[in-house]
Parts: C-alpha cells; sequence; structure tokens
C-alpha cells in the first residue's frame, strides 16, 4: 500500500461548506486509481484554505499522475473554487496541479499535472482536445454591433462562471460606485439642472474631498494656462493624439501671419522643417452625429513647442472644413474665444479618449484576447499560464461596461454629447484605422514622430515597461520553444491568433492570421500583455486628475461651436459647459472608475503558481527586479517635477483591465 499526501488549497465559501461533496481520485494514464476520497469542504474554516489528505493507493502510480474532481450538490448548486492542489508522493516527490477554476453541478474534470506543455509535446491530447471543445462550449462569440469587436456571448445564463467577479471584486466594484457620491459630497450640490453661476461654482464639488498635492489641485489653479493645455496632450488621459507636423494639411489653412506673435521671431516654415510644430486632428469624430441638444466639434488644433520645450496651443480650427464660418481662434484673440476654443478641443478629445483610446483600444481589445485564450489554448499551454493574471476580470468588467456605461441610456449617454447612434459611428470610424502593429507603443511613438519630443513622460515609461514585458515574454516563450518550427507546429497558438483575427476583430486583414517564428510570438505577447496593463493604465487611473474640473475637460457642449470671433464672453461658456446635475455625474463615475481594488494585483505579482518549472520562476524573479528597478527610478524622476508622472509607475500599473 502507498500512501500520497494531498494537499487541496481552495479560498473562503461560505456556502458551499454545508452544500456539497467533492471527490478527489488519483489516477495514472493506466488509469490506476486510488478510489474516491471525499474532500468535504465543511472542513475548511472562514481561515483555514487548505486541507491535508493521505490517500491510500495499492500500486504506485506512473509519472502521468493525473487528479480528477468531482462534485454533489445536496441541497442547493453552490459551485466550488479550487485554486491548486500539491501531490507528495511516498518518495518525496512533489507534483503540482494548479486548477484555479469553478467545480459545478454534476462536474467532473480531470486536472493535468502543472508542467506546462506545447500540444505537439503532449501525449494527453485527447483530454486537450476534450477540455477545448468544452471550453468552446462556454466561452462563445457574440456580435453585439457589426461597429464594435465581438464580445462573451451571454444570453444563457449569464457570463461563464471562471470569469465573474469574485467576492471581494464585486463588492469593491459596488461600493466605489455607490460612495462616489457621498465621498464627493455630490448629493449636497443645490439646483442641479441649472447652469453654473460661476466658474468658481465648480470648486463646490470638492468640499467633501481632500485634492491637496494632487494634480488635480494644479489642474484648477493652471488649467487657463496654455501650458497645462498643451501639457495634457503628452502625460494627460489622451497622450496617443499628438503627432509632429511637417506639413500643415490644406483643410488647416495657417498662415505666418496668423502665428508669428506665438513663435517670438521665429518662421513658421523654419519651425516645421525644425519639427517644433506639433497637430491634434480629431477628424475621426467627423460626421459623428450629437445627441439631441448637445454639441459636437471634429476640432484641429496646432502646438508649438517652444524654447523652453513647453508645448503650447498656437491655433485651434473648430471643423474639418476652412471658411468664413470656421475661424480659426488665435491666443491673440480675445480672451474667452480662446478658452472656449480650448473648451471645445477638450470636449472632444474627452469623447475620443473614452470611446477609442480606452474603451476600444484597451477594453475591448483585451476582451478578444482573452475569449480566444479561452477558445483556444488549455491550461497546461505554456501561453495560457502567461495570459491567465492579465486577463483577471476583464470580461465581467467589459459587461458591466456594456450594461451600465455604454448601453443606450448608460452614463456616457448621460454625460457626453453623443448617443449610442454616435458611439456606433465613432468606434466604426475607429476600427478602421485599428491594426495589430498600432498597439505596439514602438510603432505608435514612431508613426507620430514622438521619438524626441521632450517631457514625453508616457512614452519614455511606456517604453521601459515595454521593454521589461519584452524581456520577460522572451524568456518564457525561449523555454518551451527551441526554434520557429515549434512556434509553426503549434496548433492550438495558431488558432488562437486565428481566432483573434477572423472571429473577434471585425477588420480581420489588420491582424495576423498566424505567427511564424518565436519572434513573433514574443510581440504578440508583449501586445497582449502591454495593452491589458500598462496602456490601460496609463489612459485611466487620470480620469479623475485630469476630468475632475470640468471646465479642463468638458464632457459634452449645450451650445454649438462659436463660428465668429468676438462674441463670446463668460455667460456664453456658463451656458455651453456641462450643467451641475451632468458635472456631479461625470465627477462621481471618473472617481469610481479610479478607484483600484483592496487587493490589487500589479505588474509582476503573481501569486497563483500557474507555472510550476523552476526556469518560469526564475524569468518571473527577474522581471519583478526589472519593474521594481524602473519604479525606484520613475520615483526619482519625479521628485524633480511640479507634475508628476505615476500612472505608469510600475507599482501602479495592475496586472489587468479590471476596472
Amino acid at each position: 500500500m502507498w500512501i500520497y499526501k494531498v494537499t487541496v488549497y481552495s479560498m473562503r465559501q461560505i456556502m458551499a461548506k454545508a452544500t456539497n461533496s467533492i471527490y478527489l481520485t488519483l489516477m495514472d494514464s493506466e488509469q490506476k486509481s486510488s478510489g474516491k476520497v471525499l474532500v468535504n469542504p465543511s472542513f475548511f474554516s472562514s481561515f483555514a484554505t487548505e486541507l491535508t489528505l493521505e490517500i491510500h493507493v495499492e500500486k504506485e502510480l506512473t509519472d502521468s499522475v493525473q487528479v480528477k474532481l468531482e462534485k454533489k450538490s445536496h441541497y442547493f448548486n453552490y459551485s466550488w473554487f479550487c485554486k491548486h492542489i500539491s501531490v507528495r508522493s511516498p518518495f518525496g516527490e512533489s507534483l503540482e496541479f494548479p486548477f484555479y477554476s469553478w467545480l459545478e453541478d454534476k462536474k467532473e474534470v480531470t486536472i493535468q499535472k502543472g508542467t506546462a506543455r506545447l500540444p505537439q509535446d503532449d501525449t494527453n491530447i485527447k483530454e486537450r482536445q476534450e477540455e477545448l471543445k468544452h471550453r468552446r462550449e462556454v466561452f462563445r462569440w457574440k456580435e453585439q454591433n457589426q461597429a464594435f469587436p465581438k464580445c462573451i456571448d451571454d444570453t444563457e445564463g449569464g457570463l461563464p462562471k471562471d470569469v465573474q467577479f469574485d467576492g471581494q471584486k464585486g463588492f469593491d466594484f459596488q461600493k466605489n460606485f455607490l460612495e462616489a457620491s457621498l465621498e464627493l459630497g455630490l448629493d449636497k450640490i443645490e439646483g442641479l439642472v441649472e447652469s453654473w453661476k460661476d466658474i468658481t461654482d465648480f470648486e463646490k464639488i470638492f468640499e467633501h474631498y481632500n485634492i491637496k498635492n494632487t494634480p488635480l489641485e494644479n489642474v484648477i489653479q493652471d488649467w487657463t494656462k496654455d501650458y497645462m493645455f498643451g501639457y495634457q496632450f503628452l502625460n494627460g488621459c489622451n497622450p496617443v493624439m499628438i503627432k509632429k507636423c511637417t506639413d500643415l494639411p490644406e483643410k488647416f489653412p495657417v498662415t505666418h501671419e496668423m502665428v508669428k506673435g506665438s513663435l517670438k521671431g521665429r518662421q513658421l516654415h523654419e519651425e516645421l522643417r525644425k519639427g517644433n510644430i506639433y497637430i491634434v486632428d480629431y477628424e475621426i469624430l467627423k460626421d459623428v452625429p450629437a445627441a439631441s441638444q448637445r454639441y459636437l466639434a471634429a476640432p484641429i488644433c496646432l502646438l508649438y513647442k517652444n524654447e523652453v520645450d513647453q508645448m503650447l496651443p498656437i491655433a485651434i480650427q473648430l471643423s474639418q472644413t476652412s471658411g468664413e464660418m470656421s475661424p480659426i481662434f488665435l491666443p491673440s484673440d480675445s480672451k474667452y474665444d480662446w478658452m472656449l476654443a480650448k473648451m471645445f478641443v477638450k470636449s472632444s478629445d474627452f469623447i475620443v479618449h473614452q470611446l477609442v483610446t480606452h474603451l476600444l483600444k484597451t477594453h475591448l481589445v483585451s476582451e478578444v484576447f482573452e475569449i480566444a485564450m479561452y477558445r483556444q489554448l488549455s491550461a497546461v499551454h505554456p501561453v495560457y499560464k502567461l495570459l491567465m493574471p492579465h486577463v483577471r476580470f476583464t470580461i465581467a468588467i467589459n459587461a458591466e461596461a456594456r450594461k451600465h456605461l455604454i448601453s443606450e441610456d448608460g452614463v456616457f449617454s448621460k454625460i457626453s454629447s453623443i448617443n449610442a447612434d454616435g458611439m456606433e459611428k465613432l468606434v466604426q470610424n475607429a476600427m478602421e484605422a485599428l491594426s495589430f502593429k498600432s498597439l505596439n507603443i514602438h510603432e505608435d511613438i514612431k508613426a507620430r514622430g514622438m521619438e524626441d519630443t521632450p517631457n514625453y513622460y508616457y512614452r519614455d515609461d511606456g517604453l521601459k515597461i515595454w521593454e521589461a514585458i519584452h524581456h520577460f515574454v522572451s524568456a518564457v516563450v525561449k523555454i518551451y520553444y527551441d526554434s520557429d518550427e515549434a512556434v509553426r507546429e503549434d496548433v492550438e497558438i495558431q488558432r488562437f491568433v486565428k481566432d483573434v483575427s477572423c472571429f473577434g476583430m471585425n477588420n480581420s486583414h489588420k491582424f495576423p492570421e498566424s505567427l511564424e517564428s518565436r519572434e513573433e510570438l514574443i510581440e504578440y505577447l508583449t501586445v497582449v500583455i502591454f495593452t491589458a496593463s500598462a496602456q490601460h493604465a496609463a489612459v485611466n487611473f487620470g480620469q479623475f486628475d485630469w476630468y475632475g474640473w470640468i471646465p479642463n475637460s468638458p464632457s459634452t457642449m449645450r451650445r454649438p461651436p462659436p463660428q465668429r470671433k468676438g462674441e463670446v464672453d463668460m455667460k456664453r461658456i456658463l451656458e455651453t459647459l456641462p450643467d451641475r446635475d451632468c458635472s456631479s455625474l461625470v465627477l462621481g463615475t471618473v472617481w469610481a472608475l479610479t478607484r483600484m481594488e483592496k487587493n490589487e494585483l500589479f505588474l509582476g505579482m503573481y501569486p497563483d503558481t500557474f507555472f510550476t518549472e523552476q526556469p518560469v520562476k526564475k524569468a518571473i524573479k527577474t522581471f519583478r527586479k526589472s519593474l521594481s528597478e524602473l519604479t525606484e527610478t520613475i520615483k526619482n524622476r519625479n521628485e524633480k517635477l511640479t507634475l508628476d508622472y505615476s500612472y505608469l509607475s510600475p507599482d501602479r500599473v495592475p496586472n489587468s483591465v479590471a476596472i
């Protein structure tokens, strides 16, 4: 008789204890079995989340040990979560069986040993095929809207249990939105449906919130200044719109005479040649319909990098068509003309940021990668193990967004200048330009000519995180793939990539349908991880800082863009800005969307032992060391800055899109 010590790791699950019986069986390739052993969930307490059993086996099991779990419910069907199982043989050998999944009623699962294996190297092909067949039945593509990427089909029984919020995350998510009004004192503002009487009235929103020593405090102080306006295109919520301008577009007929006052004696054509002129063009908003009684511009803004490396706006046109009714506004115009022109630019930027830079290019793209991963990669595939921490809660948060934020009567329709039809048109425009290449920060920076722009901390920190992720992914890939041929022969990875391209995205020709080499695989996985972690952090967690002061980035405009100069006064501006009700809703929303969960897992934090091999554990350790060094570098730099940039400090970058 052989004795195996088996330790089952679970988590606190109150209801599952009294309503389930869990049975565990040890097996091998010859189906030698220990017989069913009861793993009673009632043995787990509120504090003890592991249970060790002695299992007797008549004959020694071979190397291909497997663990089979079965669940039977007594009165109510409560799922039971198993983290992983450790098995110690009579000879002291320790085997790990990662699971990290829910066991549901009348479900029988066989868990493979934790060693990662490519399909061409696995003898358990039948088990892999059965696993993926079941997953494809659970994770189905759904085309909710032809303009959007496909998403999870949750029409039958809701979201799969494995991708739902856990108890803590669900509690934190609801708590943040419920607390928003109390934390910010929004319910104490009188006359919510009225216009503001004065710009300073916006400060009433912050009476119950401490903004001392925050970027928001600087924004409130300097939001009217041109340097603050220009800085946000580099390091604000939407740092991916600005481009170097070497030739002025015909639709934007700015002349030297118009801007010579901003150039301080320098010639416009010379500054264009030297690379000191930049442009932000919101052509993507052209022909996007505005909501009733709200107004939307598709502006173009020219900026100048001056002698002290400040990025200053020097000309603004509020439409894509030049002409008498579309004047080019200048810093030399009246104070209020220039102020309102900048507000319209920032209002357009708010909408493009929320729906394109943030929603589409991080949330929705990451969901496509996640669905394809579940459909095509076995749990023992090394890429599945690599990506799991970076898809945590993404499907769940997107389901909440579709329900509450971007639905026809959702929050975004209430606070912005566009409704559901406008959202569809804007995302459709964005999808036409979206490519896999554009998700690579190196390629994006190069395409916009931003390689040498000073004070561009999004670029500086982003490229360093990219390199750390790339180095880590490269180390992991080369542990399991010894050649380019191994990548080509991996049927699961090829189906994963094809699923993303042909089924998940509605512009599949711009995403690869196959991978030919290790380097291609490394770049692909770096894009997936960077998008879900660093890119999302860069465009999400600054929302309260930059959108909290409503005049700085109005979510909507209630009067049309001015068509002539000299007609704007403060009364017109206040009538154009969001009213008190809308302002309050914006503030509560961006506050809630920038809260991190209580037990946030930041980049490089992998408490779940998906990988059991020492070479990968060593690579993770090296990865964390490089991230720690980068965190310290960013901290030291920020100490010298008036406005620090911390959104891409690794210790503040969550692993996944989870809020």
